[in-house]
């Protein structure tokens, strides 16, 4: 009995040292990509040459189920699209894309939001141009 109360702490344990790196409370990843494969942002980036013109943001969110999230695309202080996702499940991993026109250089940034407009996390990209 010992034994399983000692490997049910350190499972318990090792939970909370995952949770901790996340980059918050209810989001276990967020992740630039120039693709997503099975859910799976593939060739993460934080910087897109405009000889790209698609990029994904994904979202791995963790015990929002029941609720609404927004991915809130925003370039030079104006929001650029918003799009909602239902979260139908405790680990819910969704995704959105902004085809990008190759004038629109510099920093964006992507918001996580709650239906209720709290921000749960943001992140940035850089957009530069090829030359």
């Amino acid at each position: 009995m010992k034994k399983i109360t000692i490997l049910i702490f350190f499972f318990f344990l090792s939970i909370n040292v995952f949770a901790d790196e996340w980059p918050h409370e209810n989001i276990s990843n967020a992740e630039f990509a120039l693709d997503i494969v099975d859910r799976i942002p593939i060739n993460i980036i934080e910087e897109l040459d405009n000889s790209l013109g698609k990029i994904y943001f994904f979202t791995n969110i963790r015990n929002l189920q029941g609720q609404s999230i927004t991915h809130r695309w925003i370039y030079k202080d104006k929001v650029m699209a918003d799009i909602v996702f239902d979260v139908k499940g405790p680990r819910w991993r969704v995704w959105s894309s902004k085809n990008l026109w190759h004038t629109w250089l510099g920093k964006w940034t992507v918001q996580v939001l709650t239906s209720e407009s709290e921000v749960l996390y943001e992140k940035e990209f850089n957009y530069i141009d090829t030359q």
